[in-house]
């Protein structure tokens, strides 16, 4: 074990990017490592319990109401607006006594951009997909014909070229990261086989000891469990699946629904009755009930693709959006789900999916299989060995 160091890490303020790598961050403060954490004020409450210090960032995001662009430039444009707004923040908060080792989400370009300034090293920290060789020359081309894609390209290349960093390139600096450790099983990767091994390291979901231990209990008389869980952001979709469930599995033989929702709101929207086989719990994240149950109807996020296949549960995916939509293809095709657009859930739908997962025997051996892949890619232990590795380097280097 590397010698105390102070380690970064630099985050975007969107809570499907938060709640993956928070068991790396609190096991690297039990390891007695002084670990800051730079972010906004809209996820302080989430990394609070890690022990990491926050130091605290404006975000120019739209993550507090949730109102993403549906245009992929729009999109791509408020991440470098975010990365100029943040960077000058971070140069306040760290030129003075920088990190020994610099840890950035895979959306916070301004955490790349500090540490190439400083001269330090970098690992990139990524809860979705990876660049594959010659993804960037596919997707990029596709980008540049869009309306405002090669306008935007130019104002990377601008910022790039006036921030500080090293890599001035715009399309090595956002798909060629030095180091990544990437939260998700490599099961989910498209083209893996093509992904730069000597760069990214696959350790799928980190969780931790509480969560392995505590949480939900089974009841004891129930046969089956089902979780419909849908994430913890309350959209209409959502909603009209939580009272199609509720029609689908209502005194289902044998069955026991545990219903995750956001808010008391939803509660009241899912009718005068809930059946007595039903348990209606607030949502939080649900790795620990995951553990205890038989199937899973997800709103396929890839946070919850990793989880559910980590605990080796077949899925039911409603996906909510775009990639979602090939979350849920994704799971589709290892064999493990089976997906329903949100315009076409109802109870009927909803009801025979169930009964398909649960009557195939090829949907339960390649749960099994994938689980002990999942299992074998290291999860937290595995993420924070390679972190220390890089402390090691840094200092072998000076």
């Amino acid at each position: 074990m590397p010698l105390p160091s102070h380690i970064a890490m630099i985050g975007t303020p969107a809570v499907s990017h938060v709640l993956p790598s928070l068991e790396i961050i609190r096991e690297l403060v039990a390891r007695g490592h002084r670990v800051t954490y730079a972010n906004a004020d809209h996820v302080a409450e989430l990394i609070a319990p890690t022990g990491a210090e926050l130091v605290r960032l404006t975000s120019t995001l739209p993550v507090a109401d949730d109102d993403w662009p549906r245009d992929p430039i729009a999109t791509a444009s408020l991440f470098l607006d975010e990365a100029m707004a943040v960077l000058p923040q971070l140069h306040a908060a760290y030129d003075d006594a920088p990190a020994d080792l610099y840890l950035y989400d895979i959306g916070a370009y301004a955490g790349r951009a500090l540490a190439e300034a400083q001269g330090r090293n970098l690992v990139q920290v990524s809860p979705a997909h990876v660049a594959w060789e010659g993804a960037q020359e596919e997707m990029g081309a596709a980008f540049a014909r869009l309306p405002g894609g090669p306008a935007h390209r130019v104002r990377f290349a601008t910022w790039l070229a006036q921030c500080g960093a090293v890599t001035t390139d715009v399309e090595e600096f956002i798909a060629r990261p030095r180091q990544v450790l990437a939260l998700i099983p490599r099961a989910m990767q498209p083209h893996a086989d093509r992904v730069h091994a000597e760069a990214v390291t696959f350790v799928g979901p980190c969780r931790g000891a509480a969560e392995e231990k505590g949480g939900w209990v089974r009841p004891a008389g129930a046969e089956k469990v089902l979780l419909v869980s849908l994430g913890g952001s309350a959209r209409l979709g959502q909603r009209e699946t939580y009272q199609q469930c509720v029609a689908a599995f209502a005194d289902l033989p044998g069955w026991h629904v545990v219903l995750q929702i956001d808010n008391d709101s939803d509660r009241g929207r899912l009718g005068e009755r809930i059946p007595p086989n039903f348990e209606v719990l607030p949502w939080v994240p649900p790795s620990t009930i995951l553990e205890r149950v038989d199937t899973w109807v997800t709103h396929s996020g890839m946070g919850s693709c990793g989880e559910g296949l980590y605990a080796g549960v077949p899925m039911i995916a409603v996906p909510q959006g775009a990639e979602q939509c090939l979350y849920a293809d994704r799971l589709v095709e290892l064999g493990v789900a089976r997906r329903i657009d949100s315009a076409e859930v109802t109870a009927a739908a909803l009801r025979t999916a169930l009964v398909e997962l649960i009557g195939d025997p090829q949907v339960a051996a390649r749960s099994a299989w994938l689980w002990a892949e999942v299992l074998a890619e290291g999860g937290t232990r595995r993420a924070v060995e390679l972190i220390e590795e890089q402390l090691v380097e840094e200092r072998v280097g000076c």
